[in-house]
């Protein structure tokens, strides 16, 4: 798939050589951009996997085209083994563009002519990658994915696509580096807009859908919780397994947070914390902090804890506005403050929020906070305690001007080119439905 990244190819690291102090004739170090091809060929095949394994991987579907065998990697077993030993993790995120709420597709539409000179529409996904490390972007394409579908989570290299259309909800998994869709079995009830949660982990895919359920065609009330788990050690709950929520609660529709084997998600009037312990099939209510002066509360997985970013505003009190994170303690309930954003870069940040608000993901050690209405991103680098703005993504034109009607929505996204879990869904012999749109 070496069109799944498109950017400016960068050359590699400068490979330096500096003669000793014997080689009289030669007074400059010589440097080359490219390491010399007699080292190359002197390497043992395994180790030139193991080198290959730890490329990211723009550089490495680039690198499928040297030869044969480098193309073929994809496809091996063996390789593909060794790269989920050894390759780093990379805390990705995964945007898409968007005009409202409930729709988070972004879609181009290319006129194309048929062989009768008839034009026609053809409707492409895409997604924007975004490397904090490198502070690059990427475009991918979802043009696999069927019309109707929205993204709602993403877990372990995979996204999780759920239908748009009111009812049972049809979900799938799709890994964007290697095209590979795989579907769940739709869920039992009918439901408009739910909460999502998903879990994906080197044996097992665990998921939850909650809240929204359609009590009538022209109602809805948050009342329940469905849940799907499949492992490698044969265990599976097609979403046979279900729980009531917490009575009188008003959670927000999207994706659920997963720390350790809890989905998090707010609940709203007043301000508060859901959440799911997974093994034990119950719900929970965690307190918020200074929960009658938070605005645009929002929840984000860093360094494997829970942390809730919110603005904090106390009209009544000589107190400045500010944005500030709490991370949840090991305890449970209670929670501590971490971080606040600079006075300064605060009303900067206010000011081009326009009072819209903002929505945050986390992946790593990264915070980022999307203002709403807009395509602005500030990234937080919670062990630095560096804050800056990420530049404005140039993959197609447009997504850098300012326009009040797109904003971006962001996945905690960590790329990979092989996802065996999913082969565990291969077992629950479900033929694939074809959907249209």
């Amino acid at each position: 798939m070496e069109g799944a990244f498109n950017n400016a190819m960068l050359l590699p690291f400068s490979y330096t050589f500096t003669p000793g102090t014997s080689s009289t004739n030669v007074t400059d170090s010589v440097t080359s951009p490219w390491m010399d091809t007699r080292i190359w060929s002197k390497l043992p095949q395994t180790l030139i996997d193991r080198v290959l394994a730890f490329l990211p991987p723009p550089a490495f579907f680039r690198a499928r085209c040297v030869c044969k065998r480098w193309y073929g990697l994809l496809f091996s077993n063996n390789f593909l083994e060794l790269y989920i030993q050894i390759s780093p993790r990379r805390h990705w995120f995964l945007f898409f563009k968007h005009k409202s709420l409930k729709s988070y597709i972004y879609r181009n539409n290319n006129s194309t002519s048929d062989s009768g000179g008839k034009t026609m529409t053809a409707n492409i996904c895409e997604g924007y990658l975004f490397d904090p490390y490198d502070i690059a972007w990427y475009r991918i394409s979802f043009s696999l994915v069927p019309s109707g579908f929205s993204p709602a989570a993403a877990s372990g290299g995979l996204i999780c696509w759920v239908s748009d259309e009111a009812g049972a909800k049809s979900i799938i998994l799709c890994n964007p580096l290697i095209g590979s869709l795989s579907q769940l079995p739709p869920t039992l009830r009918p439901r408009l807009f739910p909460s999502i949660g998903l879990k994906v982990g080197p044996s097992s895919i665990v998921g939850a859908v909650a809240g929204d359920d359609l009590i009538s065609p022209y109602a809805v009330k948050n009342l329940s919780t469905e849940s799907f788990h499949i492992d490698a050690g044969g265990f599976y709950s097609l979403w046979g397994t279900t729980s009531s929520l917490p009575r009188l609660c008003s959670l927000e529709s999207g994706q659920m947070i997963c720390v350790d084997d809890r989905f998090y998600c707010m609940n709203y009037n007043p301000f508060s914390v859901l959440a799911y312990d997974i093994a034990a099939n119950s719900w929970c209510k965690i307190q918020a902090p200074m929960r009658r002066f938070l605005r645009s509360p929002r929840l984000v997985e860093s360094t494997g804890k829970l942390i809730l970013v919110a603005a904090v505003e106390k009209s009544k009190l000589n107190v400045p506005k500010s944005l500030r994170l709490w991370r949840l303690q090991p305890c449970g309930t209670t929670w501590m403050e971490i971080e606040r954003m600079p006075q300064q870069l605060y009303l900067q940040f206010a000011e081009l929020g326009g009072g819209h608000g903002f929505d945050c993901v986390g992946h790593g050690e990264f915070i980022a906070i999307i203002i709403r209405g807009s395509i602005k991103v500030l990234l937080f680098d919670i062990l630095r305690k560096m804050w800056q703005w990420i530049p404005p993504c140039s993959c197609i034109d447009g997504l850098g001007d300012d326009d009040d009607d797109d904003e971006l929505h962001g996945f905690a996204y960590e790329p990979t080119v092989t996802t065996p879990v999913t082969g565990l869904l291969d077992q629950l012999t479900i033929p694939f439905q074809s959907f249209t749109g």
